[in-house]
């Protein structure tokens, strides 16, 4: 392997310790304050709906929103299934299910 991949993964490595040192050390002994407490809160779902809708709504690179988006089906199962308060196994197996049965089609 080339050692510009080493490279990389070392600077990841570091980058990933400095945040969480740096965040410790500046917020460890009087922890965060309320305001950022609600604030963060809503980041894990962010960064989920920043990933996944790029991959359901344009799966090609342009925006797709036709019954032949695949993706696009199948998530919109997942939400649903998800909606009615099903356990995350059976959201990814619905979709999973869906997927695989327009695939086939």
């Amino acid at each position: 392997m080339r050692i510009e991949f080493f490279m990389n993964i070392l600077a990841m490595a570091i980058a990933t310790f400095a945040t969480r040192f740096i965040s410790i050390g500046l917020l460890g002994s009087s922890g965060v304050p309320a305001w950022f407490g609600r604030f963060l809160k809503h980041v894990p779902t962010a960064m989920l709906t920043a990933l996944i809708a790029p991959a359901i709504f344009a799966p090609r690179g342009y925006i797709e929103l036709t019954f032949a988006n695949h993706y696009l089906m199948a998530g919109t199962v997942a939400i649903f299934v998800a909606y009615k308060r099903q356990p995350p196994i059976a959201t990814m197996g619905a979709g999973i299910a869906v997927m695989l049965a327009l695939r086939i089609m």
